[in-house]
């Protein structure tokens, strides 16, 4: 029952990070992006460039083409995937058509650079922030996903080049090499800050720790810090003596607070520490990998039997 209220309220912080991670988003697109007339990739960059084109509002369009394209593929990717992307993509739609208002002036009057930064950096923190989560904020990666499963191409550079493809497009509405620049940068910006959030939130750290007193450095991680520790036996070959040590994992956030338990019981300890880009299983990070169905081997193949063994069972048959 606890385990189970312990994966309810997990999920439930899930949703409520996504939710803010698309306001985020919602909030640099239309405040600093979209007033410059600046069109981004994915799908919400296609529907920027209906609303530049033809006049369309931005929030229907994004929705209404998210929703076409997940029912074309979805066969091909999962009903999993729809009904996550279906989430994010009728709260990133919902998000950006209550700030419509904002998109009409620049928050930063005449700096149509600074302002393509501020939103590539927002937009960049909001996508990471519900990667993080396991959400989706819908668009290039529904075609990515397609085609990658029909083909050589990585789901990263088919979304690279559906993003370029749509940025280039801007060219034949505004007939200007500089909206595509500006375009190029906020896509630069917003992958680098969205790994940079995504890196950091799974960033972990890894504690090696020697001491005579490691009996009560472990209870106290993990009646305070309630984090296990794993006790390891080893020799120091400068002594020759026995030695026991200590394996910690940790968020990097909690880092801090392992130090400090470990000086307070013992200030002599002697503590190596080490940054682990990826911890997973209880207590940390789920491991998402799909598994492939391999096909089981017929009863009567002979796997892995020696010809001697094979006629001496044909012999036995025999007699």
């Amino acid at each position: 029952m606890t385990e189970t209220r312990q994966k309810l309220l997990m999920q439930a912080k899930d949703y409520v990070m996504i939710i803010i991670g698309l306001a985020f988003y919602a909030f640099g697109f239309s405040a600093f992006v979209l007033p410059e007339k600046v069109v981004t990739g994915g799908v919400v960059g296609l529907a920027s460039l209906l609303r530049f084109g033809f006049g369309w509002n931005v929030a229907a369009s994004n929705y209404a083409i998210n929703v076409l394209l997940l029912l074309i593929a979805f066969r091909t990717v999962g009903r999993q995937f729809v009904i996550r992307t279906i989430f994010g993509a009728t709260l990133a739609s919902l998000f950006i058509g209550l700030m419509d208002p904002l998109s009409y002036h620049p928050f930063v009057e005449q700096q149509p650079f600074m302002n393509i930064i501020i939103g590539a950096m927002l937009c960049g923190m909001g996508l990471g922030i519900t990667f993080s989560h396991n959400g989706s904020s819908a668009g290039t990666d529904i075609i990515a996903a397609m085609v990658s499963k029909y083909s050589n191409i990585s789901f990263g550079r088919m979304m690279l080049y559906c993003d370029v493809l749509i940025i280039s497009s801007s060219y034949f509405i505004f007939h200007g090499v500089d909206k595509i620049v500006y375009g190029l940068i906020f896509m630069i910006i917003n992958s680098f800050v969205a790994d940079m959030v995504i890196n950091n939130s799974r960033q972990a750290v890894q504690f090696f720790i020697f001491s005579e007193k490691w009996e009560d450095i472990a209870n106290a991680i993990n009646n305070q810090a309630r984090r296990g520790c794993t006790l390891i036996h080893g020799t120091g070959w400068y002594t020759k003596r026995d030695v026991k040590m200590l394996l910690v994992m940790c968020r990097k956030m909690e880092s801090v607070n392992i130090f400090r338990i470990i000086k307070s019981v013992d200030p002599g300890a002697f503590i190596s520490q080490m940054n682990v880009n990826g911890v997973y299983g209880y207590g940390f990070d789920e491991m998402k990998v799909r598994l492939h169905k391999f096909k089981p081997k017929m009863a009567d193949e002979h796997v892995g039997v020696l010809p001697s063994d094979a006629n001496s069972e044909k012999n036995e048959a025999h007699d």
